[in-house]
């Protein structure tokens, strides 16, 4: 069963919501972060990114540049910015993008569901990555970016969501990319309620953000340590979290852009790709269903149909993902991409930007050629997880994605 508790917020007051709230920090490289916050002195990406507020150059990963985080934190509180809610609640978070909403629990995860396997990750993590936010949650003390979870849907949350959507709301804004936030405050009366609805759920997956998670799990060890009489009640036992039913969730297609054929003439390229695709040219457009790939590649688009008898012994539930049959039959034998986790030839194009931006890194000469992925469904990131497996890395893009800002967990004060 799953434990997932309410908090005592701290968030933006109402009147500052929507300049606070900002994309996740790893949206972001370094020079995209510090032009974003231009003429934003609030965007939380300050603080989520607080090198942008250094000069260039400057180390990024210094002591001093955490320790910034943290001082705009206690100076957005001491200027009203920010405020916590006196009483423990969950919250409600609807996401609206294109004319389709998703219904979020904010709440408090424990690092023992993570350690036990009840809340379940698909992907693995790089150390070096997870450093940069073990630093930040431990000098700030605090949360700052929750993190996406999903769980089978349950109709007594449901019915209890649309209850509390009918008052009305705390926030209610569109942001600059069209998509609508809206939140609600959970009365506390309803806290036992979801409480116990919560320990009915038999497993929590997370859909997006292993290594913020895993960050954020370490550090409440390390606070363990430091405190060796603790109770397992603290916050810092704690993550941040947004909890959603997996009917409601919306996985965009993860495309792949590879830099040089491997030093293969396009006559040996199409050779291997016809060893395990039915290759034929095709219009602009995504795959149309599972086990169709897209590729574009010298200024052609082309249709790669999976073999069947490539497809034989592809059964179990990672095996069977067209992102790795694209990774185990093209990427590592072909075009020798071995840990594409690494390798510096290899670019993953979230969804939302679009084929035609596959069709401009090809056309501009930026790499050789692209593959468009049909999206990987919620049913299988819950069966690869379920199984204890792996999914190849950048198999999944979530949209819409969670603002940070709206909801910061102190865990130590």
């Amino acid at each position: 069963m799953a434990k997932v508790l309410p908090f005592q917020a701290l968030r933006p007051a109402t009147d500052y919501a929507k300049d606070v709230a900002a994309l996740p920090y790893d949206v972001y490289s370094r020079e995209e972060a510090k032009e974003a916050v231009k003429g934003k002195p609030l965007s939380f990406l300050n603080i989520d990114r607080p090198e942008t507020q250094f000069e260039d150059g400057h180390d990024m990963y210094g002591d001093d540049v955490y320790k910034k985080a943290d001082e705009m934190i206690q100076s957005f509180k001491e200027k009203g910015i920010f405020i916590k809610d006196e009483q423990k609640h969950y919250y409600i978070y609807e996401l609206t993008m294109n004319g389709r909403a998703q219904n979020g629990i904010v709440a408090l995860s424990s690092i023992d569901d993570y350690i036990n396997g009840v809340c379940k990750k698909h992907e693995n993590t790089v150390a070096e990555k997870e450093v940069d936010r073990i630093n930040h949650v431990d000098v700030t003390s605090a949360q700052t970016g929750p993190i996406f979870l999903a769980y089978r849907q349950k109709q007594e949350i449901s019915d209890l969501v649309e209850k509390v959507k009918k008052e009305p709301p705390l926030y209610d804004f569109v942001a600059e990319d069209g998509v609508k936030h809206t939140v609600w405050i959970v009365d506390d009366c309803y806290n036992e309620t979801l409480i116990k609805a919560f320990e009915n759920v038999e497993a929590t997956y997370i859909a997006d953000g292993h290594h913020r998670t895993a960050s954020a799990v370490k550090v409440g060890l390390k606070r363990r340590e430091e405190h060796p009489d603790y109770t397992g009640e603290e916050e810092f036992n704690y993550f941040l979290s947004v909890l959603f039913p997996d009917n409601e969730l919306y996985i965009m297609d993860y495309n792949r852009f590879v830099k040089d054929l491997n030093g293969l003439s396009e006559k040996e390229f199409f050779g291997g790709l016809l060893n395990v695709f039915n290759v034929s040219s095709s219009e602009f457009g995504a795959p149309e269903r599972k086990g169709i790939v897209k590729m574009y590649y010298a200024h052609q688009w082309y249709t790669l149909t999976m073999k069947e008898e490539c497809l034989e012994d592809r059964n179990d539930p990672v095996t069977s993902l067209d992102v790795a049959y694209l990774q185990d039959l093209v990427l590592t034998p072909i075009l020798g991409i071995e840990d594409p986790r690494v390798d510096k030839r290899i670019s993953f194009i979230g969804g939302i930007r679009g084929l035609k931006e596959l069709e401009r890194l090809v056309d501009g000469k930026e790499g050789s050629v692209a593959f468009a992925m049909y999206p990987t469904s919620i049913d299988e990131l819950l069966a690869v997880a379920d199984a204890k497996m792996l999914m190849p890395p950048k198999s999944t893009w979530f949209e819409p994605k969670l603002r940070s800002g709206l909801f910061i967990h102190e865990i130590e004060r």
